[in-house]
């Protein structure tokens, strides 16, 4: 079948022929007529199967007639991440270009004020992530009112990044009078439900299984110890016939340490990720289009929908953590019908998310072995790691001394009474000396050794101080200040003083009275 043979419009046709193409893929056979008919539509299919061209050139000859107003735009694209948002603008630009149709792109990152003007003037094709068209909600620059397409593209991305609560909200808006498109790559029960809610009698297009890997993409296992990783993704750069590539990692704190270490051994290599400012992200990405940046670094915000063209290989330097991912990052090579090479970097410790892709897809990835490093083995399935792990973390080094689990559940319990010399012989180390064990004595018998200790006399301070006043007492009196004196210094042999002991100073002894001066005295004269 042909494009002419879908019901598009003569200048929509007209902009395919000058991209080149001229035969539809499945998913656009069966989807676009659907569209054109204003029915609300369920697709699922492939990652890279043209999801995206399966509404966008049926809105476009539905928009051609018609006129936008001010801050009421005529159809909603809700898209899970910014570069998806963007790449879907260039597909309407592309595919638009004979059409006077105008167009917003709301996506964080950028600034209100040139996103305003847009909608003041009035779009017809409102293109947006949920937070940004939430916030423009909220401040009263745009209004849904009028939406007569609304499109959810990638519905299980939004599943998987927290948006579905927004969604409902955005939903809550809209007019009951819609057509309502819903495409994904995986249809889990959350997003079939999802569905059930928000589509009116839809038709469901399912051009191949759920979640499969396109089969022009060939797959590989490599299973080597942690320490080994990068090593093993080196080899792969060489050895293969990259063009470009995509490396993916888990963390984001991983993607800037690999790009570090592929730097230093000459690798023209990029970043890309969530924590990055949009101009960045927007920049690197299109380098990386362009053929300046050779192998891009990234997390999961590239495994949905960016269309890079000839993209020859995928890395999984991280095992996804969850199986819907990989068949999404592998989607990235072996689109449109070329050829792709996905490989993917596993450790023992990655035994069980091993295993649940290869229960989605339903088939066993062939393993290969890296020249030069020690293939590892697979653990069981709920975790435990097997084989020489050298790995981070200790768990793959421990593996090395300790049996499978099975073999130490039968093992008979260790003997904690067994003598020193005994387990050292078992263990293969020699036996340190043991130092004599002083006699221990019964705790009263302590008790009244420490009691029964002579005590060392203490010296007598009051002894001088008698001695003091008896020479003062038989000093002839010279006045009332010399009574005032001896009268304070015998109340203060009275005063105790805790805590000083042998050492307590003698003006320390002296309770601190206020002195009468001379002038407040009264006159003997007087």
């Amino acid at each position: 079948m042909l494009f002419s043979e879908l019901g598009l419009g003569p200048d929509v046709l007209r902009a395919i022929e000058d991209k080149g193409y001229t035969q539809p893929t499945p998913i656009q056979e069966q989807a676009i007529p659907c569209v054109l008919q204003r029915r609300d539509v369920l697709g699922c299919a492939q990652t890279g199967t043209g999801k995206t061209a399966s509404f966008t050139l049926p809105m476009i000859s539905i928009l051609a007639s018609g006129r936008a107003r001010a801050r009421m735009p005529r159809s909603l694209i809700l898209e899970p991440t910014r570069e998806l948002a963007a790449q879907v603008s260039e597909s309407f630009e592309t595919y638009g270009k004979y059409h006077k149709l105008s167009m917003a792109l709301l996506i964080g990152g950028e600034t209100f004020t040139e996103q305003v003007k847009k909608l003041d003037r009035g779009v017809d094709v409102l293109i947006a992530t949920p937070g940004r068209l939430i916030d423009l909600f909220e401040r009263g620059n745009i209004m849904l009112n009028d939406i007569k397409v609304f499109v959810i593209d990638e519905a299980d991305r939004m599943l998987d990044m927290g948006f579905i609560p927004d969604i409902e909200r955005i939903v809550s808006k809209l007019p009951k009078s819609r057509q309502t498109l819903f495409f994904s790559a995986t249809m889990p029960p959350e997003i079939r439900r999802l569905a059930d809610a928000f589509l009116n009698e839809p038709v469901e297009i399912s051009v191949a299984p759920p979640a499969s890997p396109a089969e022009t993409v060939t797959q590989a296992l490599s299973l080597v110890h942690e320490m080994d990783k990068r090593r093993a993704l080196r080899h792969l750069l060489q050895t293969e016939d990259v063009k470009n590539a995509f490396i993916f990692c888990n963390r984001k704190r991983d993607i800037a340490v690999l790009q570090k270490s592929l730097e230093r051994h000459g690798f023209n290599v990029g970043a890309l990720h969530g924590d990055m400012v949009q101009s960045k992200r927007t920049e690197t990405l299109e380098r990386f289009k362009q053929g300046e940046i050779t192998l891009l670094v990234c997390s999961d915000v590239a495994a949905r929908g960016i269309d890079v063209q000839g993209l020859s290989h995928v890395f999984n330097f991280d095992v996804p953590l969850t199986p819907d991912d990989y068949v999404h990052r592998i989607g990235r090579t072996g689109r449109a019908g070329k050829q792709g090479r996905a490989f993917m970097l596993a450790t023992p410790d990655d035994t069980k998310l091993v295993g649940a892709i290869t229960r989605l897809i339903k088939r066993e990835i062939p393993m290969i072995a890296i020249d030069g490093l020690e293939t590892a083995e697979f653990g069981e399935e709920d975790g435990t790691s097997r084989g020489r792990g050298r790995g981070r973390g200790g768990r793959s080094a421990r593996s090395e001394t300790r049996p499978p689990r099975g073999d130490r559940e039968e093992r008979a319990p260790r003997e904690e009474s067994a003598p020193r010399e005994e387990r050292a012989a078992r263990e293969e180390r020699p036996v340190r000396e043991e130092r004599p064990v002083r006699e221990e004595r019964p705790m009263r018998e302590e008790r009244a050794a420490r009691e029964e200790r002579p005590v060392r006399e203490e010296r007598q301070p009051r002894e001088s101080l008698a001695a003091a006043e008896s020479r003062r007492s038989n000093e002839p009196r010279r006045g009332g200040d010399r009574d005032r004196r001896r009268r304070r210094d015998e109340d203060d042999d009275d005063v105790a003083v805790i805590g000083f002991g042998d050492h307590m100073p003698a003006f320390m002894l002296r309770s601190a009275r206020p002195r009468p001066s001379s002038q407040t005295e009264p006159s003997q004269e007087g």
